[in-house]
C-alpha cells in the first residue's frame, strides 16, 4: 500500500525484498554514525518486525521509502511513538533514514514534509516531535527545513550521562 506519494519517491507498506537493502543500511558506519552502533542482520530484522507491529498496531509508522526513479527502496521516514521516560512522552516521534548512495538530494526532507502533512490532515496528530544528538547537525537541518521548532537540550535518559551521545535536542511542530 502507497500513504504518501511526492514528486519524487513513494511512501509505502515494507517488503520483504527491502530487508536485504535495510541490513546493509544499518550496517554502514557512516549511516549509523550518530546512532549508538551499527546493527546486524538479526538486528536489523528485529526491527523490521518492531515496525511492522507499530504499523499492525497504530495504523502508521516508518514509511518505506522508494524512489520513483530508481523503483527501490531508499531507506525509511515516518512516525514512532517515543516511550521513555522524560517530560514530553510519550510522544509522536518524526524520524529518518536515508542510505548513503542517496544523501545530499533533498530526500530526507521531502519525505518528511510530507508526512508532516499527512499526520496532520489524514491521522489527525496534533503534535509531532523530533530529537537527535546535539553532534548530529544533518538531521537537525532537516527538521528545520520541514518547520519543527527548537524546544530545548536534554539528556536522553535511556544513554548514561558521560556518554557522548546522551545530549540531544527536542524539536516540536504543531498542528
Amino acid at each position: 500500500m502507497f500513504y504518501i506519494e511526492t514528486e519524487r519517491l513513494l511512501l509505502r507498506d515494507w517488503q520483504e525484498e527491502d530487508i536485504p537493502i535495510f541490513c546493509n543500511m544499518n550496517k554502514d558506519k557512516e549511516v549509523m554514525q550518530y546512532l549508538p552502533k551499527v546493527l546486524t542482520e538479526e538486528e536489523t530484522k528485529n526491527f523490521y518486525n518492531v515496525i511492522k507491529k507499530e504499523f499492525s498496531d497504530k495504523g502508521y509508522g516508518l514509511y518505506a521509502v522508494e524512489s520513483k526513479e530508481k523503483r527501490e527502496f531508499i531507506g525509511f521516514v515516518g512516525f514512532h511513538i517515543a516511550t521513555f521516560h522524560i517530560d514530553f512522552t510519550p510522544c509522536v516521534e518524526i524520524g529518518w533514514r536515508i542510505r548513503r548512495e542517496d544523501w545530499g538530494k533533498g530526500y530526507a526532507t521531502e519525505a518528511a514534509k510530507a508526512c508532516i502533512d499527512y499526520g496532520f490532515e489524514v491521522l489527525g496528530f496534533k503534535e509531532v516531535y523530533s530529537f537527535t544528538y546535539v553532534i548530529n547537525e544533518p538531521s537537525q537541518k532537516v527538521m528545520q527545513k520541514i518547520g519543527l521548532e527548537y524546544v530545548k537540550k536534554f539528556n536522553h535518559p535511556n544513554l548514561d550521562l558521560n556518554n557522548p551521545l546522551s545530549p540531544h535536542v527536542l524539536y516540536k511542530i504543531e498542528r
